[in-house]
């Protein structure tokens, strides 16, 4: 019968591209969780349960059996195969936040994970010649669709080896570019938040008199790091800006082996990536080696207003270390740099900076909100510590532009919108909330917060949750205001503190995605609404 070769290539083919797609989506997983073949493990056996298989999966093996008893029926089972097979995937996202690039490395990665899904093909492709039966090679494509998750992981443990080498490569460049440059000033920053917008303060604030390079948006790791060392890195360059991430205990002390910083600064302890990194005193730990890693006449910049980093001026601080500044906007007793009188309006922020000699200059920035004002003081720290007056630290500050997504303030339509989407944590929700909620808003507008709450909180995510429900409650407090929630289930803690804190049911909408609190919005907001975008969860969640 001819008409069967023809609809088993039909088959394979919607089974081929139907198989790549799958690989092609957990590729993507794979990249968005740090190329770590543990944590997509862990993403697959948690948060990706629900992706791993799809209803054709189970289409496939109802029809395998029938497939076997050939002729005609086998011709029906591979054309309802492709139906099955073609049907839309429900593990992909129809809009992607954050879109998958084709990097050298997970090009080698996909390359061995399509090789890895042949195998069953080909098998399968035998099978079939030897038995005479179509059956075999839908069974071999089957395995291949169904194994997606496992082909990335195997290919990702079997390049290990490979990427290492080319990761030691990486490292073994920028250490040597770095030892040549003994003119070259090196200021990294830690924090359980507040890095990317402090390093940014920093750039600004030392482009005042140095010629200055800093990684650019959350370039926390080792490859960044290297990325920018050996790409980026300028003879005519004074300083370098590195931002440096923590989720696992040893992670700061790998990057500080990569690039030893002359400063030190660190933004605050808390709360963060408590799943990866454990309790918060292991947490304070992990952060204070930074400050041990200064080389000898290292200067440190403290947030005097934490106990857990103020204690590393004693605790972590190498003897042969020189001075700690210490920054403080709750007027912590013997700060070296105070922010006093501090106002905010629809422009930002306006205070007075005071430094340890008693000058003093009047601060304004477009940036919103108490934590914002800590960065800032966080980089007039550093701008002290190489030598600025405060006068010129001011100037700079001016121009400090709001980092995208943490409370970037801006308008559309006439709704004010406050887009603090990037990943939130409870210090910086509260702030946020708070600042809606001290927003001026004109007769018959409304406030809005639009948010699916914090992950990665551990044991702690409900508790934490709970009381940032309340913390809206506080800041919703006129007739129209409203909640929107992203995620039924994720959100519920949230919906615990609104009615503990008693705000009305009937204000509370919960969405899907944010796209759909978007679309949601979209009929509903008018001119005078103040929206806030809190938070956004990582791509790779799923509840």
């Amino acid at each position: 019968m001819i008409v069967l070769p023809i609809v088993a290539v039909l088959a394979s083919g919607v089974a081929a591209w139907r198989a790549w797609r799958r690989i092609r989506h957990f590729l993507h997983v794979y990249q968005l969780e740090g190329y770590k073949p543990n944590e997509m493990w862990h993403w697959l056996t948690t948060r990706g349960r629900s992706r791993l298989l799809a209803p054709s999966h189970a289409a496939g093996l109802v029809l395998l059996p029938v497939a076997t008893l050939g002729g005609a029926w086998a011709v029906a089972v591979c054309l309802v195969w492709c139906v099955a097979f073609a049907s839309a995937m429900h593990v992909e996202r129809a809009r992607e936040k954050k879109p998958l690039v084709f990097t050298d490395r997970l090009t080698r990665q996909a390359r061995l994970a399509l090789v890895l899904a042949a195998i069953p093909v080909v098998v399968g492709t035998w099978g079939a010649w030897a038995f005479d039966s179509v059956a075999p090679l839908l069974a071999g494509w089957l395995v291949a669709d169904a194994g997606a998750p496992v082909w990335v992981v195997l290919a990702g443990l079997l390049l290990r080896p490979v990427e290492a080498g080319v990761q030691r490569g990486f490292e073994t460049q920028a250490k040597a570019t770095l030892a040549a440059r003994p003119d070259l000033t090196t200021i990294a920053i830690t924090g359980s938040y507040g890095k990317t917008s402090v390093k940014f303060a920093i750039a600004e604030v030392l482009r005042q008199r140095f010629n200055t390079l800093a990684t650019p948006g959350s370039f926390n790791t080792p490859g960044g790091v290297c990325i920018v060392v050996n790409n980026q890195l300028r003879p005519d360059h004074r300083m370098l800006i590195l931002e440096m991430g923590a989720r696992y205990e040893h992670d700061i002390q790998e990057l500080t082996a990569l690039a030893r910083p002359d400063i030190a600064v660190v933004t605050a302890v808390g709360p963060a990536h408590l799943e990866t990194m454990g309790p918060i005193e292991r947490i304070a730990r992990v952060k204070g080696d930074l400050v041990a890693a200064l080389k000898p006449g290292g200067q440190a910049v403290l947030n005097a207003d934490d106990p857990r980093v103020l204690a590393m001026a004693t605790t972590r601080l190498p003897p042969d270390a020189g001075r700690v500044w210490t920054v403080s906007v709750e007027g912590h007793p013997g700060a070296d740099i105070v922010a006093e009188h501090i106002t905010y309006g629809p422009d930002g922020a306006r205070f007075t900076v005071r430094d340890d000699t008693g000058e003093t200059a009047e601060v304004r920035t477009r940036l919103l909100g108490q934590h914002n004002v800590l960065n800032v003081l966080l980089a007039v720290g550093v701008g002290r510590a190489v030598g600025l007056r405060m006068r010129q630290i001011a100037h700079a500050v001016a121009r400090i532009e709001p980092v995208a997504h943490r409370l970037a303030l801006r308008t559309e339509n006439g709704v004010v919108i406050i887009d603090d989407a990037f990943n939130s944590n409870p210090v910086g929700a509260r702030n946020a909330v708070e600042i809606l909620g001290q927003m001026d808003v004109p007769e018959g507008g409304r406030r809005v917060v639009v948010t699916p709450g914090m992950v990665e909180m551990g044991a702690r995510q409900a508790e934490l949750n709970r009381a940032f429900g309340t913390d809206i409650a506080h800041a919703l407090t006129q007739p129209g205001d409203l909640a929107v929630l992203v995620g039924q289930k994720q959100t519920a803690p949230i919906r615990e503190g609104l009615a503990a804190a008693g705000f009305p049911d009937d204000r509370v909408r919960v969405a899907g995605s944010f796209f759909e609190a978007r679309d949601l919005l979209a009929g509903m907001l008018q001119d005078g609404d103040v929206v806030l975008y809190e938070n956004d969860l990582p791509d790779t969640y799923s509840e």
